[in-house]
């Protein structure tokens, strides 16, 4: 088992991440930017390291600075959490060549499924359903007509080496090719540094379910379920849920048995994610995959009692899974509190907390690295908690997040519990009646 281990990341996730390695007997270190001086994860950890500037990219996106942060406190690996560096090949890659485990993906892994056309390929081998598109990169507008007109429009193109939303656009005709296509390009090089594009059939209103599995060394690969991530907005996920209301029987196993191919195909190691988009008739269709930890990964823990950074630490560790299958016992739904107005498009709200209160009681957990007198900054993403309730059935659970959303309190910045209070009194998202495109038709003046 490792003695030390550097985390390169911020927030609740390094907080996280801390807290099970000092449950597993491990020595942490924190790095933070001037920024998040006084950030919880940098009280907590064992040792803490200044790696940089309030840019990200001077500093928890900064590889050399952070792997001298690891040499000089002797640590033998890195947990990257989630977000920056998490699914960067180089950064596993160099942290391979300097001798310290890079706690997640090997290089080979991340681009293989990094890179989404590569990653579409490698699932059509592996026998995973696909949406119909582009075998590789288009090369052109007129190659990307072609292919829409034999699968018909709708249609989108992505950023192969997109996320969060960026590099995507939606085409209805030929007419609207060409500068979404341009748009799109744009957008993804400023991005990512790359422009390369590809082309899938546009899944109409559909579902987000994505399936959690871990992989070891030995080849074994096992499925943890489902979570339901539709409800969403611009492609960023605000409430995930676990099992889905959606879910049958029947659907779960040939998703799970899906997963664990995709995963088996690239001999995956560590804990991961398939995405999948599943339409009106559950027919579902591979979206991407996530070499990395997640957000809502609590979700999981909660309804199988399982701690997933610690079994991510202990694979990366040489250990074995078990290569059981696991199925709900619970039901568990996370909702993202972020420092946003949701009355003004959600737009980011820093500033200094001056007064909070954390909900608590029988089967409610909340992940921040928040406390009244934080600044939060503008630099990064403005999620500042995580509530995550579970209950026996998902409508106690419903009513265990209202209740704990109600004794939320935070003051000083605008933040989303407004909105999440609505949308548990929204009647079709206490039936399960939801997709992606919920939030589009959602009356935010109730917020």
């Amino acid at each position: 088992m490792f003695n030390k281990i550097l985390i390169a990341n911020r927030g609740e996730i390094a907080l996280r991440v801390i807290r099970t390695c000092r449950e597993m007997g491990i020595k942490t270190v924190a790095v933070y930017s001037t920024a998040d001086k006084e950030s919880l994860h940098v009280r907590f950890a064992d040792e803490a390291v200044c790696i940089g500037p309030p840019s990200s990219s001077q500093s928890y996106l900064n590889i050399p600075t952070l792997i001298a942060a690891a040499e000089i406190t002797n640590a033998d690996a890195i947990h990257p959490g989630y977000g920056f560096l998490s699914e960067n090949a180089e950064f596993s890659r160099i942290c391979q060549e300097n001798g310290i485990k890079f706690i997640g993906a090997s290089p080979e892994m991340i681009n293989q499924m990094g890179d989404k056309a590569t990653a579409k390929a490698t699932m059509i081998k592996a026998g995973v359903p696909v949406v119909p598109g582009s075998v590789g990169l288009l090369e052109s507008v007129e190659q990307g007509k072609k292919i829409a007109n034999e699968i018909n429009y709708p249609v989108i193109i992505k950023a192969t080496a997109g996320g969060g939303g960026r590099g995507m656009r939606i085409i209805h005709s030929d007419d609207e090719f060409q500068k979404a296509w341009d748009d799109a390009r744009t957008e993804s090089k400023a991005a990512f540094g790359n422009d390369g594009m590809y082309l899938e059939k546009y899944v109409v209103e559909p579902r987000h379910i994505e399936v959690q599995i871990v992989g070891d060394q030995f080849g074994h690969v096992c499925h943890l379920s489902e979570r339901d991530c539709s409800i969403q907005r611009r492609h960023q996920k605000l409430v995930e849920e676990a099992p889905s209301p959606f879910m049958t029987d029947d659907l779960r196993e040939r998703m799970g048995a899906a997963a664990i191919a995709g995963a088996s195909a690239i001999s995956y190691e560590g804990v991961g994610t398939i995405e999948f988009l599943v339409d009106a008739n559950r027919d579902f269709y591979f979206m991407e995959m996530n070499t990395r930890i997640q957000v809502e990964h609590p979700v999981t823990e909660e309804i199988i009692n399982y701690d997933l950074i610690k079994e991510q630490i202990k694979v990366a560790a040489g250990v074995p899974i078990s290569g059981k299958n696991y199925f709900p016992k619970m039901h568990a739904m996370e909702c993202r509190i972020n420092a946003e107005d949701p009355r003004n498009n959600f737009r980011p709200a820093p500033g200094r907390i001056t007064t909070l209160h954390i909900p608590g009681g029988h089967g409610v957990r909340v992940d921040t690295h928040v406390y009244a007198g934080y600044q939060i900054p503008p630099n990064y993403d403005s999620m500042i908690a995580k509530l995550i309730t579970v209950a026996q059935t998902r409508e106690e659970c419903i009513v265990k997040m209202k209740r704990a959303l109600s004794e939320f309190v935070v003051e000083g910045v605008k933040t989303t519990i407004p909105f999440h209070l609505a949308l548990m009194d929204s009647e079709d998202f206490q039936a399960g009646n939801f997709t992606t495109k919920f939030l589009e038709s959602f009356d935010f003046s109730v917020v």
